[in-house]
This record gives C-alpha cells, sequence and structure tokens, in this order.
C-alpha cells in the first residue's frame, strides 16, 4: 500500500508533506506525490520533480523524518476542479490513506464557494487525513 498526498509546490505546503512522510514512515508504506496541473508536458514534469525532490528531501531532514521511498505523480486535471484528477492518481496508486492540506474559510466562504478539500473529504474511497497550517 502506499500514502498518497496531495501537493501544491509551494513551500507553504511543506507542512502538509510532513505529516504525510510521517504517516508513510509509521505505516512503513511507500508515498506517492500527486501534483495535479491543468496540462502536463515533459518540462512541467521534469521541473515539478525537482521541487518535490527537493522539498521531501528538506522536510525530512528539517523534521528527522526517516526517509521513505516516494513516487510522483503528475496529472493534468481541470484547475477548477483538480478533484477528479487526484482522486483517480489515489485509486491508480492503490493509496490506503489521503493526505491534504485545508485552509480556513469564513463561513460565507462555506456556505457559497465549493471546496477542494471538502470534495476529497466526501468522494475518497479510502480515509482522509486533513492537516491544518501551523500557526
Amino acid at each position: 500500500m502506499t500514502v498518497a498526498v496531495a501537493h501544491q509546490g509551494t513551500n507553504d505546503s511543506d507542512h502538509v508533506l510532513l505529516e504525510a512522510l510521517r504517516e508513510a514512515s509509521a505505516r512503513g508504506e511507500a508515498l506517492a506525490v500527486i501534483h495535479v496541473r491543468g496540462a502536463v508536458d515533459e518540462d512541467l514534469e521534469a521541473a515539478v520533480s525537482a521541487g518535490v525532490s527537493d522539498a521531501v528531501e528538506r522536510v525530512a531532514a528539517q523534521a528527522g523524518v526517516p526517509a521513505v521511498p516516494y513516487e510522483l505523480h503528475v496529472a493534468a486535471g481541470s484547475a477548477d476542479d483538480p478533484t477528479s484528477a487526484l482522486l483517480d492518481e489515489v485509486d491508480a496508486v492503490k493509496a490506503s490513506v489521503l493526505v491534504i492540506g485545508a485552509r480556513h474559510r469564513s463561513p460565507v466562504g462555506k456556505a457559497f464557494l465549493g471546496s477542494v478539500s471538502q470534495q476529497l473529504i466526501l468522494e475518497a474511497d479510502v480515509p482522509v487525513l486533513v492537516v491544518k497550517p501551523p500557526r
């Protein structure tokens, strides 16, 4: 089995990657880093791969988390709705759990705007670990 993590490719998502590394280490599983983009080409995939490699090494070293094997999965999906592409990749890697980040939204935002995190929680066929940003 594999721990899947939705990765946005920003330093702001390091805390999500850290929790995914901890979860994979605790379970003795590999990590699948899933990055959804509007379009995918070889240049983009190479750039994302280099960034993910740097992020995994940096986060693991800073937190003292043992290294776990990981694979990058770059998927093409709609910028407006990355949920389907992400869930397809979660199924493809046979994930045991999906780790995602969540941002705080106001009550108005919750009422009127769709949330990718909320969709993932409701539609995923595996347990979803939601990681809030550190304060």
